[in-house]
């Protein structure tokens, strides 16, 4: 003989979360996301033409030789020159 089968319990139904949005709120959430995409570019632009081309601290300077005038630009800090000379490698 065949055993008995136990009757099944049943299970709790799983409530299932819905998020649910009009139209107008809809459009709100894509205008808030596009905004903040386009302020995340700009502020990546800004931040990369910054590191990259940094330009204060420099100023153009005149230089005069032998009548002939150049224009370049200086750096930010002054050149550091060893007390000592070193063997240049064209005198050896």
């Amino acid at each position: 003989m065949a055993a008995k089968k136990q009757p099944r319990s049943r299970k709790k139904p799983v409530r299932r979360f819905q998020f649910q949005l009009s139209w107008s709120g809809l459009f709100g959430v894509i205008i808030v996301a596009f905004c903040l995409f386009l302020w995340m570019f700009m502020l990546g632009v800004w931040a990369g033409q910054t590191i990259l081309l940094p330009h204060v601290g420099t100023k153009p300077v005149v230089a005069l030789k032998k009548g002939h005038q150049s224009t370049h630009m200086s750096p930010a800090l002054p050149e550091i020159h060893p007390l000592s000379k070193k063997r240049q490698l064209g005198n050896q």
